[in-house]
């Protein structure tokens, strides 16, 4: 099976760049890419490496960095807590597959699907949009989690996306307003704010930071 890492291909990280559009330059590399699909991905060695798929393309990510593990537990538990008290669905810590399409397979590092949507959890991963996307910032996945990532969760229809910046201890939050995000709110400083989609929990900086 023929695969590239993506993240050491001068190419791709033109593409990620956050300011980067979805498809720009693929009608000329489409006749010769390989498109490779969730089958692909699942036949990937265990090698403690994080591989998605970004419309038939492989990119590949090294563990992440031990500051941006604790921002993902301390949301984790904040959020979880809050979810199953009230029955209000289901929040999962990466690593798990959010198949958006059979070519698009992403791993946010948290990921929330309201009881509504409960249906779409399966053995494989979770197939189709979740809620909320969750994407904690390390230095060698803000580009990617800026660009192709969040366009990616927009053209899939995830409803609510979030940027989370350790360093700057600062959480966007983005809203689906048809094919594309428009910003809504944001936790920094000191100030405690509510996040959609919890508008009944509010997030404490100093729970978050920790």
């Amino acid at each position: 099976m023929v695969y590239r890492r993506l993240d050491i291909d001068s190419q791709s990280r033109e593409r990620d760049h956050a300011g980067a559009t979805l498809g720009a330059g693929d009608e000329k590399a489409m006749g010769t890419r390989i498109v490779l699909t969730y089958a692909d991905l699942a036949a990937l060695p265990a090698d403690g490496k994080r591989y998605e798929l970004h419309e038939g393309e492989i990119y590949m990510t090294a563990a992440p960095r031990p500051r941006h593990q604790m921002v993902v537990g301390n949301l984790h538990l904040i959020i979880a807590e809050h979810v199953r008290r009230l029955g209000l669905g289901e929040i999962f810590l990466s690593p798990i597959d959010v198949i958006l399409a059979d070519v698009t397979v992403v791993e946010p590092d948290l990921v929330y699907v309201d009881r509504s949507q409960m249906a779409r959890v399966s053995d494989r991963g979770i197939e189709g949009p979740p809620t909320l996307a969750i994407e904690v910032l390390s230095p060698s996945t803000a580009p990617t989690d800026r660009g192709i990532k969040r366009q990616l969760s927009a053209k899939y229809g995830v409803p609510h996306y979030w940027i989370v910046d350790p360093d700057a201890r600062v959480i966007e939050t983005y809203q689906l307003a048809g094919t594309a995000y428009e910003p809504g709110l944001r936790l920094e400083g000191t100030s405690p704010s509510v996040l959609l989609p919890f508008p009944d929990l509010l997030f404490e900086p100093a729970a978050v930071w920790r």
